[in-house]
């Protein structure tokens, strides 16, 4: 069994780094040079900040984690910078351990950090290609909103979106 908690100080940001790239390298035997494929430890902390972490963890061990961050000032993915907008970065299950509910488990948590937070809607990006990744996303919600083409990437992105409440959603409806 699996617990999820926030990212602790004496967590090893080594490890969180090695179970990125376990849970990336499907994705990286693609072609796809997402970073999480080999980035270091030290661009994962780079990626924590300004967020919330949170970690699955089973048996002592890391086996699954995501970051949530608030609306962005600027980015290159401009549906991260609309006003009530948070975002997930960083989602990654062991392999092993992949459609067990652990990464839905994450997700939820994400989703109410959010709307505990005040955002009315939360997004992700993944690769185009990525056809299970979306499929998983478009199960729990996540519906396709906008693109991105990150610099250095040799791939698109597809950003997709979900509206937290019903209150969020009738004013997303109002705005559309």
């Amino acid at each position: 069994m699996y617990s999820i908690r926030k990212l602790h100080p004496s967590d090893s940001l080594l490890e969180l780094t090695e179970l990125l790239h376990a849970a990336y390298a499907r994705l990286g035997a693609l072609g796809l040079n997402y970073t999480a494929v080999d980035q270091s430890p030290e661009v994962t902390a780079e990626r924590i900040a300004g967020g919330q972490c949170y970690v699955a963890e089973q048996d002592g061990q890391l086996v699954g984690t995501v970051v949530v961050k608030p609306t962005y000032a600027t980015n290159e993915c401009d549906y991260f910078t609309r006003p009530g907008v948070a975002a997930v970065h960083q989602f990654a299950v062991a392999p092993g351990l992949q459609g067990q509910g652990i990464g839905r488990a994450l997700l939820q948590v994400c989703e109410q950090w959010a709307t505990e937070q005040g955002f009315h809607e939360l997004a992700m990006d993944t690769a185009e290609q990525a056809t299970h990744l979306i499929k998983l996303y478009t199960s729990l919600g996540y519906l396709p909103v906008s693109s991105v083409q990150w610099t250095g990437k040799v791939y698109r992105s597809v950003v997709l979106s979900k509206v937290l409440s019903e209150q969020a959603a009738s004013l997303v409806m109002s705005e559309g």
